[in-house]
């Protein structure tokens, strides 16, 4: 396998077309690059390194197979931008495999999704109700996001029942401040039948290392409740109030 020097003048020659590239099928598709320049430049970086080595440029997310250029036809390896990319996965998920090729409408929301993360993980500031309506939508929350959606659900920016799944001695033992309702996962069969109603609510589970949530929450998602989040690591990540 060729080594290819990055600092070299024809790699940088290279990346330079290769950026040309990817600014031209922007503009035929009506594409935008991710807003994450690091995803950006490595991509870019990639797929010259496969022009150089290859003469094509062959997705640098997957391994192309095949040793000679017969053999690497026959093997359909992704040439960007890849067919997969132009018919399923932008329209669909609003960006390509590898992250280069986004919809405005994907980059736009990915943007605000990092300013929210970066708002809440350095507690700089408090979140607007745009930012705690995306953080809502997430399916795996931190114990600072659950903090900061408590806090927002407090100045009325959103609606959540926050469900603790673990055991009544558990409970007692202490729980986060705000937990409306505590669910044990021993008794599920109990109380799964009367929470019928509550398919199209939003709800955040939490247990003491996250296992059990888990669980409860892929279940309960099997079965047609739509939002239901999940603390990922249990109440011994929360850094909020406990209430004992």
């Amino acid at each position: 396998m060729s080594q290819i020097d990055v600092n070299s003048p024809e790699f940088q020659a290279e990346l330079e077309k290769t950026w040309q590239f990817v600014e031209k099928v922007n503009r035929q598709f009506g594409f935008v690059q991710n807003p994450d320049e690091e995803i950006n430049e490595g991509v870019a970086m990639g797929l010259a390194r496969n022009r150089l080595i290859y003469g094509k440029r062959y997705c640098p997310c997957f391994m192309v197979i095949g040793e000679t250029p017969e053999e690497r036809k026959k093997a359909d390896n992704r040439i960007c931008p890849c067919k997969p990319a132009l018919e399923k996965e932008i329209p669909e998920q609003g960006h390509c495999h590898c992250g280069i090729f986004c919809t405005p409408e994907y980059a736009e929301r990915h943007a605000k999704e990092e300013a929210m993360e970066e708002a809440v993980h350095t507690h700089s500031r408090g979140l607007s109700a745009e930012e705690a309506q995306i953080l809502l939508d997430k399916e795996q929350l931190d114990g600072d996001e659950l903090e900061a959606l408590l806090e927002a659900r407090e100045l009325g920016m959103v609606s959540f029942e926050l469900i603790d799944v673990r055991e009544p001695m558990e409970f007692q033992m202490g729980h986060i401040k705000g937990t409306d309702a505590l669910w044990p996962t021993s008794q599920f069969y109990d109380w799964f039948e009367k929470v019928q109603n509550k398919k199209d609510d939003r709800l955040i589970l939490y247990c003491h290392t996250g296992s059990r949530s888990y669980q409860v929450q892929h279940v309960m998602k099997a079965q047609g409740f739509k939002h239901v989040g999940n603390l990922t690591y249990g109440i011994i990540s929360f850094g909020g109030e406990i209430e004992r």
